[in-house]
């Protein structure tokens, strides 16, 4: 029975990341709707950025002290909080009026989404026997990633009949559903404390009057009474008016009655302990540091330059701020990552391998569709993102495939085999012409190198598990998207350094525009042909750079997954 109810929480928790992945790709559609909504134009798109990045934040940040929290207080108040503020975070975007507030309610939403991930790992590890946890792995994984290829289409079947706050108030009301059915999934002596109705009214009021502030409709504004409350008391901040000060009554009046209910609405009782047992200082100073490298590397220009313009200022801050998490690390009773926790091999080797596996992934995603503009779609952006969908629909498959074979085969060789495939695919691509994609072999090399990732995601999550204590579990699982992540953000600021380099020294042998052309339009199909060709020599030195990056991944599985014992039936 226990296992049933196990297998139910994980069915729900499968459903939530795959919707907050899918999120993760709806916005993209969205994105010039919502940069009208903040006052941007098509020209300002650098300054849309944070939408994205600030999401990636939230996601990353503050990932390994959720990872802990699920470790010291369990996996169903993590997945149900974070459910909610993944709703809240919704609501705030999709109420959002400018810039800033959109930006807000996308970090909150990032950290939400994000936050889903490493209880559900723990959970898989709490739930299943090492040898059993594959075909679980291998499933969420598959979601996870599934949620890439559904979210566009998510996406547009909602602009197709709404718009794009829709979207956000739809991603609330499946984030509060699910968080409601989670509830049934509590520890008995949580189900025991009643319910605090005034609390909820009292936060359902403040909540109703700070989302009126930012939504202003029109037919409460323009009212002769009602439009009043949205008048400023002081200024022209639509925060100093009476509707908002009320939400500020209302909101702390909500603080006094959690602080002494008998039986809260929040269950804050117990999070002292917890937080007594975390090194919160440590994990402010990890947060600062991921949070630095997150936005030098996010918010850089790759045409430009590897890192941000801020780089100067936000690199020795990580430097500082990672200095101060090992200095905690060292001296706190109870660290963030407790002492030994990683020691074995396979344990830090499997956060290694995320990492090169992260660095080698971006380029796919990213350089596909570019290639496909470039040679086969150059005014077609869903035909250039339908070539992406050939890899990515390979992915889920190699998700579930790699968790059955875990049963069979050691998860050091079979992660080494998976991303072999995936680096051989990419030398492949490596050496693609103008015509590559309009044959069949090219479906076959992009399934073929989506099929290696999915392949190793299984096994690389299970190494991690199987070595590191069950008290840790959630942290590791953290540690280990982080390193993605991270792996990620590094490696596409890098591999376009790289082929932005090949590009510049291609342009440098194309003769003059005269010489080319003899004297006719700059628009000679010769000319045209030879900026092509330096463009596919861009993307050639990218895809190449990933096969290392995949090769190196491949090897540091086989070296430090490798122990034969750990997987086999």
């Amino acid at each position: 029975m226990k296992e049933l109810a196990s297998r139910g929480l994980l069915a729900l928790a499968a459903v939530a990341i795959g919707f907050a992945a899918a999120d993760t790709y709806v916005v993209v559609l969205a994105l010039p709707d919502m940069m009208t909504a903040a006052g941007l134009t098509v020209a300002e798109l650098q300054r849309a950025a944070p939408i994205i990045s600030g999401f990636l934040l939230g996601y990353v940040a503050v990932l390994p002290l959720i990872g802990r929290v699920s470790d010291l207080r369990g996996r169903v108040p993590v997945l149900t909080g974070c459910l909610v503020v993944f709703a809240i975070g919704s609501v705030i975007t999709a109420a959002g009026y400018d810039l800033p507030t959109i930006v807000l309610g996308r970090l909150i939403q990032g950290i939400g989404g994000g936050g889903l991930i490493p209880p559900t790992l723990a959970l898989i590890a709490d739930t299943w026997p090492a040898e059993r946890r594959g075909m679980p792995l291998g499933i969420i994984g598959a979601v996870q990633e599934l949620g890439s290829v559904v979210g566009p289409l998510w996406g547009a079947a909602i602009l197709a009949f709404g718009t794009w706050h829709d979207i956000f108030w739809l991603n609330a009301a499946v984030g509060l559903a699910i968080a409601a059915a989670m509830l049934r999934h509590r520890p008995a002596e949580r189900t025991r404390r009643g319910f605090d109705l005034w609390g909820l009214i009292l936060v359902g009021i403040a909540s109703a009057c700070l989302l009126l502030v930012m939504m202003e409709p029109e037919s409460l504004t323009t009212g002769v009474t009602s439009g009043l409350a949205f008048l400023p008391v002081t200024g022209d901040s639509r925060w100093l008016t009476p509707l908002a000060l009320a939400g500020y009554a209302f909101l702390v009046a909500f603080v006094v009655r959690q602080a002494t209910a008998a039986r809260p609405l929040l269950a804050w009782r117990g999070w002292g302990e917890i937080a007594r047992e975390t090194d919160l200082w440590g994990a402010a100073a990890l947060t600062v540091a991921l949070g630095a490298v997150i936005v030098t590397f996010a918010s850089a220009e790759p045409e430009q330059a590897v890192l941000a313009d801020d780089a100067v200022v936000l690199l020795p801050i990580a430097a500082l701020a990672l200095a101060a998490f090992v200095w905690r690390g060292r001296r706190a009773a109870n660290p963030l990552i407790p002492r030994g926790s990683l020691t074995a091999t396979p344990a830090w080797g499997s956060i290694a391998v995320s990492f090169f596996v992260g660095a080698a992934l971006i380029a796919a995603l990213v350089d596909i569709p570019f290639f496909a503009r470039l040679t086969i779609a150059p005014d077609d952006q869903l035909e250039a993102a339908l070539v992406l969908v050939r890899f990515l629909v390979a992915l889920p498959v190699g998700a579930v495939l790699g968790g059955w074979l875990l049963r069979h085969v050691p998860a050091g060789p079979l992660t080494a085999a998976a991303l072999t495939l995936s680096g051989a695919c990419f030398l492949v691509m490596g050496s693609w012409d103008a015509q590559s994609l309009e044959s069949f072999s090219s479906t076959v090399v992009l399934a073929a190198c989506g099929f290696g990732f999915g392949l190793a995601l299984a096994p690389v999550n299970a190494a991690l598990l199987e070595h590191t204590a069950a008290e840790v579990h959630g942290l590791a699982s953290a540690l280990l998207v982080v390193a993605r992540m991270v792996g990620m953000l590094i490696g596409i600021s890098a591999l376009t350094t790289i082929g932005l380099r090949a590009f510049r020294g291609a342009v440098a042998k194309i003769p003059s525009v005269e010489s080319l052309c003899d004297g006719e339009s700059t628009a000679c199909g010769a000319y045209t042909s030879a900026m092509r060709d330096a463009g596919i020599a861009q993307l050639q030195a990218v895809f190449t750079g990933a096969a290392v990056a995949a090769f190196i991944a491949a090897a540091l599985a086989l070296l430090l997954l490798r122990r034969r014992d750990i997987f086999s039936s």
